[in-house]
């Protein structure tokens, strides 16, 4: 057996025995990072009075299931509208519309806000990351590039007092984070649910009470390497946004 066929049969045999992702399998989850979404609800209530929500970098949909049942399953029929998006196509499921797009482009952000039936949102999550390259300065680069792009978006889309929700790695930089954060949320916390490994650097930021900035320009067009959107935020293109969870 090859050198990586012993670190894949390795690494299958770790996370059977994780608990999370039994669990997973269980109640049907497509990821085990379901449970980190809904332990995040659980501490900070982001579900709540919430009818249009977007899920940026969706696949492959664990955290779109949990939105359904969440969300579109305790409102009335035809009340709730929730939108995933991501690079690459992922299995249907009921009740949540798909869509195929990169969220650094102006015309997906015109797509999101067409699906959701021109109302914006209350909350706009993000589990996406981009691929490791095992480089722990790159990859936290990158995974902030990610934050900022779906950042950027989220603020042509949530209504105000929305939430904001994303995956980090809570990294050197940490403090820039929280700066960019809080000039668009009265409220920035990350937060590491039990779900989540604890050998994993992995957090999440989660932004509540949105309030627009006054001046900033949003999504005036795509997103370019090197474009400067506004005078007070840098975004850059991020590479790949499929955001795939490879546990299941």
């Amino acid at each position: 057996m090859a050198y990586d066929e012993i670190e894949m049969a390795v690494r299958r045999s770790r996370d059977k025995r994780d608990v999370f992702y039994r669990l997973a399998k269980e109640q049907g989850w497509r990821a085990r990072s379901a449970f980190k979404l809904l332990q995040i609800d659980e501490e900070f209530r982001i579900f709540s009075k919430v009818t249009h929500v977007v899920d940026l970098c969706a696949a492959p949909g664990s955290w779109s299931q949990v939105l359904e049942r969440k969300i579109g399953r305790v409102n009335p029929p035809g009340k709730a509208r929730i939108v995933a998006v991501d690079l690459q196509q992922m299995a249907p499921i009921p009740g949540v519309v798909q869509l195929q797009g990169d969220i650094t482009k102006k015309k997906t952000a015109d797509a999101i806000k067409k699906e959701l039936g021109g109302q914006l949102a209350q909350l706009v999550v993000c589990d996406g990351a981009p691929d490791v390259t095992g480089l722990h300065d790159m990859d936290e680069y990158m995974q902030d590039q990610l934050i900022l792009a779906a950042l950027n978006i989220s603020t042509e889309l949530l209504a105000p007092g929305g939430a904001f929700v994303a995956k980090m790695f809570k990294a050197r930089d940490i403090d820039f984070m929280y700066s960019q954060m809080k000039l668009f949320f009265r409220s920035v916390t990350c937060t590491k649910p039990r779900s989540s490994r604890s050998s994993s650097n992995e957090h999440f930021i989660v932004c509540l009470d949105y309030k627009p900035l006054e001046g900033y320009q949003g999504m005036a067009e795509d997103l370019k390497p090197g474009d400067e959107l506004s005078a007070l935020t840098k975004f850059v293109y991020s590479g790949d946004l499929s955001g795939f969870d490879q546990i299941i």
